[in-house]
């Protein structure tokens, strides 16, 4: 459903990506592993088409994406949904203005059934009765919560998980793991998460790529991850201090 051929992207002298190719079948839990800062959100932003590489492809069911007009992209992001790492809900809307808020923006729905699709997508990931509430009453769990129904409020083929569990506690972050889970199997869809959490990595993932030195270095089931014999992936599972990740920094002598 979804190939990256040769992606190579910089920001002036700084190379994030070079080279990149992964494949992600439809239908698959696809979690994308590395460190901070390493350039996963950025490869989520070429997947989406909000960045265009400087070379290479990205094709969404064997079209290239990277070759369509703005008009044409954006046909293909309503495919999407999109799980962003602070959850992003707009603090002066409702919950239920914020799930709806692409069905408000892009159908001719009537107000009555959007609330209606808004309380059935929360319900989805167990929450009721909290339409009229605002961000802020919300604990951070709950701000998660409502942001992955307005991520699925649209009926996406594929969903974007940008970091899911940062920012809230080990308990909530298994909620959370459990719920991405549920939600891929039940609504039959493709899903791509980005995460440094190697908990929720096993938890959700079909197979799981290293991303590191601006490629996939690595890639494997979630069995297969825990006993790769990819010196740099064991570094990063068993998060050492020492090894060829940061011997490449020149700190881990």
């Amino acid at each position: 459903m979804i190939e990256l051929k040769n992606i190579y992207k910089s920001f002036g002298d700084h190379v994030v990506l070079e080279d990149l190719n992964l494949m992600i079948n439809t239908g698959e839990s696809m979690v994308i592993i590395g460190r901070s800062g390493i350039g996963k959100s950025v490869l989520l932003k070429h997947i989406i088409g909000v960045m265009r590489p400087d070379s290479g492809s990205v094709a969404i069911d064997g079209t290239d994406i990277t070759m369509l007009s703005i008009k044409d992209l954006d046909k293909v992001r309503m495919d999407f949904g999109m799980l962003f790492q602070g959850a992003a809900l707009f603090d002066s809307l409702s919950v239920l203005e914020n799930v709806g808020f692409q069905l408000f923006e892009y159908t001719d729905m009537s107000a009555e059934e959007i609330r209606q699709r808004v309380a059935e997508c929360l319900a989805k990931v167990g929450l009721k009765d909290i339409e009229h509430e605002k961000p802020a009453a919300l604990s951070g769990g709950m701000k998660k919560r409502v942001a992955l129904a307005r991520a699925i409020c649209m009926s996406p083929k594929v969903i974007l998980f940008d970091e899911p569990t940062t920012g809230v506690d080990p308990i909530t972050g298994d909620v959370i793991n459990r719920l991405i889970r549920h939600l891929h199997d039940t609504l039959s869809v493709t899903s791509i998460t980005v995460t440094h959490d190697m908990t929720s990595a096993y938890k959700i993932a079909d197979r799981i790529a290293m991303l590191h030195d601006r490629r996939i270095v690595d890639i494997g089931t979630p069995e297969e991850i825990r006993h790769s014999k990819n010196a740099i992936t064991r570094q990063f599972i068993s998060g050492s201090a020492r090894g060829p990740i940061t011997n490449e920094e020149g700190s881990g002598a």
